[in-house]
């Protein structure tokens, strides 16, 4: 089951807008480096819902989503 999880996130912000993430927080205290940014468009999620740019991200080696919404950020939890 894949679920909407908000998570923290350490941003560098450009003086063009534009945020790039660095590193993701997980609810459980964990820290995820993001290795590489891949894309980054408007775009929601169409698994749980809501977001407004979404990042495609290499976490440890694989390609994931990472959501900003609001000044918010969330994942799609459990997405394989």
């Amino acid at each position: 089951m894949v679920r909407k999880v908000y998570v923290d996130v350490v941003a560098w912000h450009g003086k063009d807008g534009k945020s790039r993430p660095l590193r993701i927080l997980w609810e459980d205290g964990s820290v995820y480096v993001v290795e590489r940014l891949l894309n980054r468009c408007k775009a929601k999620s169409v698994i749980v819902g809501g977001g407004d740019i979404r990042y495609t991200v290499q976490i440890n080696g694989k390609e994931t989503f990472l959501f900003e919404e609001d000044g918010r950020w969330f994942v799609e939890a459990g997405r394989r």
